[in-house]
């Protein structure tokens, strides 16, 4: 029963965080601003966005991140070009293989981006992605209103560490 309560409270705080994270969105209409939605599991991001397609009528662009990324600008631009989607979101950063050289670019860069981008940037970040930007990018992370975050129950949790790995 304990279980079933832990779950029921997983999907209820994950929906409430997916409306706030569409209202924030939709709020910045046409202007930058930075989100970040912190989530640990990448599965439980896929189950967001699913969801988040509900509760939103916006066009949201997504880029993946390869793993050999350097530069988030440059990699945005690269991705959209000229246009302006109505709201973007950026996945991949924990697989990023030089992230503390990306984040400290960001930093450097932030005052473009506010610049370049009409639309709300969403960050999907874990707890060791959140917490660089905090010690790398603390001017682009100020930019932030706050973080939305998307944590997995702990009964979840428990379960994923007891699933053996199979090569």
């Amino acid at each position: 029963m304990i279980g079933l309560t832990n779950s029921e409270n997983g999907t209820v705080s994950s929906t409430a965080a997916t409306k706030r994270l569409a209202r924030a969105m939709m709020v910045s209409g046409g202007e930058f601003s930075l989100l970040l939605a912190c989530c640990n599991s990448v599965q439980r991001q896929q189950q967001v966005l699913n969801l988040l397609t509900e509760f939103s009528s916006a066009d949201i662009h997504e880029i993946l991140l390869s793993p050999t990324a350097d530069k988030l600008y440059t990699a945005i631009i690269s991705e959209i070009g000229t246009t302006q989607p109505e709201a973007l979101m950026i996945r991949g950063l924990e697989s990023v293989a030089a992230i503390n050289q990306l984040i400290i670019s960001t930093n450097i860069m932030r005052d473009e981006f506010r610049k370049q981008f009409q639309f709300p940037l969403v960050l999907w970040v874990n707890d060791e992605i959140l917490r660089k930007l905090v010690w790398l990018a603390p001017d682009f992370k100020d930019w932030a209103a706050t973080t939305i975050r998307f944590d997995v129950p702990n009964n979840q949790l428990i379960e994923s560490e007891q699933q053996p790995i199979s090569a």
